[in-house]
């Protein structure tokens, strides 16, 4: 009995397969997008605050506030990056079912155990893309295999250095011609003056000490921490 039944069992529609999963990854493409847009009008914010603190004569806020860009836009580099990979899983498995259609049997894709394992990587699709890993094996798409295969070590001493030099331009590029203006020590963010305390001559040594805007930076850092978490 249970032989006539698998006989009359419907075997999965390769092609509606392939439709389901595109769909899903179409999901993820479109939540990164979202993610995507709302860094960038939290960091259109931030740029207004930064131009803020320089004209207060404040930039030990405003560098801080630079690396917090610095840090979001790295985040959507790497969200980009996770877009593209969805993408050419989308393109693999289109063309890995196309190829079973017409032999008749499906072949594990290389490519796509490859991009599937460096996405498990990333901590928005981790849970997402075990589960579609699973999915891919069951139906022949990718072998089983060790999720620590992609080497993922970086150079955290290195990464600092680029993260100063990033810092730099962004303060350049936001708030260039009121930095230009204040005392190195002051530029640096090494102290902070009242604006209407600080002279334009570079030459000038005599600088009151400013207070600490932590609180305040905390307040600003608060809508990226929500928008990356």
């Amino acid at each position: 009995m249970k032989r006539l039944m698998n006989m009359f069992k419907r075997k999965p529609d390769p092609k509606q397969k392939l439709r389901d999963w595109q769909r899903k990854l179409r999901q993820e493409c479109r939540k990164i997008e979202h993610q995507i847009r709302d860094i960038e009008r939290e960091e259109r914010k931030v740029k207004k605050d930064i131009k803020d603190s320089a004209k207060r004569n404040d930039m030990a806020t405003a560098k801080g506030l630079a690396r917090e860009i610095v840090s979001s836009r790295r985040i959507v580099k790497r969200l980009y990056e996770n877009k593209a990979h969805l993408n050419s899983i989308s393109m693999h498995l289109g063309e890995t079912v196309g190829t079973a259609i017409t032999v008749g049997n499906i072949s594990k894709s290389t490519e796509v155990m490859k991009l599937v394992i460096i996405l498990m990587k990333a901590p928005d699709l981790a849970v997402t893309m075990q589960e579609f890993s699973k999915e891919l094996t069951k139906a022949g798409v990718i072998g089983e295999f060790v999720s620590d295969a992609v080497d993922d070590t970086l150079n955290s001493e290195d990464m600092e250095e680029d993260i100063e030099e990033e810092v730099e331009k962004v303060l350049t590029a936001v708030a260039g011609d009121t930095a230009a203006k204040l005392p190195e020590a002051v530029r640096k963010g090494k102290i902070n003056v009242p604006a209407q305390k600080v002279k334009t001559s570079r030459e000038e040594e005599t600088i009151a000490e400013g207070v600490d805007d932590e609180e305040e930076l905390e307040e600003v850092r608060a809508p990226f921490a929500k928008v990356r978490s």
